[in-house]
């Protein structure tokens, strides 16, 4: 379900949410955590193989899998993401066990004020999201984040930028226009060089190794573990998901490597950072799910129900009275993703041979993917005119020499910022910046977003000095 574009991990525990009725509890909910680790996993397959991600969550995937796979190393590519999202969900399988109560409470502490800064340190990102020109990444994201304002004005109710059409009052979607710009945009590209070649394909078919070697693996775990701890804090946060922890995980990753350059090129630290943190945030999202009845992503909003059916009540008596269900619940959740890795690496070479696929039928294929998977979130044909009008934004995004991926990231955090803004302007009461340094998380992410903008500058001028150190050296 994770690999089919448009079928999310949501969908997939939605469409299995009324098998469970008839089961026992920890069977019935053993199978739609495995489904949510699972189906956020699969996403990757999609992203690394055709440039489609399955899944929101696997965006960040797509910029160096897809790029190694052109290299002829689909199958190390598709290792490297299942053994990331088997670390990633099985270390956030442990954090559900052993720290929920205390995670939960951290989570709490967060309110309006934290979620502005979250957002607004989720949008420094974007800067470095552009292999090319950081300008042009800017102003990616800046088209982003006017894209974030169409809809309805949280504060006033006013709609914003509709043009009268009912379908855009609720914003617009994000999965058919993810689908648009990532799949779609790349059809036009297959499209257009099939035109100038009459070579099947660019990509090379070559099936190697499917796990990497141990000083890949030593180069990529620090990464792993990284992203890992970053998948399972941003998890815990309501309503945050997988495509804000991919994107972290895919940035911290770019920050702390040796090869910076390599990145948006086919880097396997790219797909082991995003990979890690996606499936990270799936145990961390249960923690409020389970401890606080909060949903710490849409998926655990609809695993949440699947609980309240079983009658069990999120919160102490989960942890205490029904502690035989739940920690049962969980050491399943932890084996899904160990069986969720064994499947994965044996399949990837199988997945790789979707590359055998002659590219006109492949290209049909996707299409009926990019149509299907856009109409079958809301069953409404105006979705499917998203997806196309995105498909030919990023294709001529991609051609002027933007990035597609600030984007998305824009879409995702603008809405988030400025509801959050909203509110804490509310809370603030006229006092807005004394507010936000009077509170310590907020003031945490004030460092952080100072930090991450000051760094590059920094790193510029020490390089600058060593290398006219090394030349007075050598003169």
């Amino acid at each position: 379900m994770g690999g089919l574009p448009g079928l999310s991990s949501t969908m997939a525990v939605a469409l299995l949410v009324p098998i469970t009725f008839s089961m026992e509890p920890v069977a019935g909910l053993i199978m739609l955590t495995a489904i949510y680790t699972s189906a956020t996993y699969g996403g990757s397959i999609a992203s690394i193989l055709v440039h489609t991600p399955g899944t929101p969550a696997a965006a960040a995937t797509a910029l160096d899998g897809y790029q190694l796979t052109k290299q002829g190393k689909a199958s190390k590519a598709i290792g490297v993401a299942t053994i990331s999202s088997m670390i990633g969900g099985f270390v956030s399988g442990l954090a559900l066990l052993f720290l929920a109560p205390p995670l939960a409470q951290i989570s709490l502490m967060f309110s309006a004020p934290e979620y502005l800064m979250l957002a607004i340190f989720g949008l420094t990102i974007i800067g470095s999201l552009s292999a090319g020109s950081m300008l042009k990444g800017l102003a990616s994201g800046v088209i982003g984040l006017l894209i974030g304002t169409i809809g309805i004005d949280i504060v006033t109710g006013f709609p914003r930028y509709t043009f009268g059409s009912i379908s855009l009052e609720s914003g617009v979607s994000l999965i058919p226009a993810l689908i648009g710009l990532f799949s779609l945009s790349q059809v036009f590209i297959m499209l257009e060089n099939q035109k100038k070649s009459d070579k099947k394909s660019s990509i090379e078919r070559k099936i190697g190794k499917v796990i990497p070697s141990f000083s890949e693996f030593k180069r990529v775990f620090p990464t792993i573990l990284r992203s890992t701890g970053l998948g399972v804090l941003v998890g815990t946060l309501p309503g945050a998901g997988g495509d804000i922890g991919s994107w972290v995980g895919y940035n911290e990753a770019k920050r702390f490597s040796k090869r910076k350059e390599e990145f948006g090129k086919g880097n396997i630290e790219g797909v082991a950072g995003s990979e890690a943190a996606n499936n990270a945030v799936t145990g961390g999202a249960l923690i409020p799910t389970m401890t606080l009845g909060i949903p710490g992503s849409s998926t655990t909003a609809v695993l949440l129900g699947g609980l309240m059916i079983q009658g069990l009540v999120p919160g102490s008596e989960l942890f205490t009275t029904n502690g035989h269900l739940t920690y049962a619940i969980i050491i399943g959740f932890i084996a899904a993703n160990v069986f969720m890795g064994i499947v994965g690496l044996l399949g990837a070479k199988y997945f790789v041979k979707i590359l055998d696929v002659p590219q006109n039928l492949l290209i049909a294929i996707i299409i009926t993917f990019c149509i299907v998977g856009s109409f079958a979130i809301n069953r409404n044909i105006f979705d499917v005119w998203v997806m196309l009008s995105f498909g030919i934004l990023g294709y001529t995004l991609r051609k002027t020499g933007f990035s597609t991926a600030p984007v998305i990231l824009g879409m995702i955090l603008g809405p988030i910022a400025e509801s959050s803004l909203g509110q804490a302007l509310v809370m603030a009461q006229g006092n807005f910046f004394t507010y936000l340094f009077s509170r310590p998380i907020s003031v945490l992410f004030i460092v952080l977003i100072v930090l991450t903008i000051i760094s590059p500058l920094v790193l510029r001028i020490v390089k600058s000095k060593r290398k006219s150190v090394d030349k007075d050296a050598s003169a």
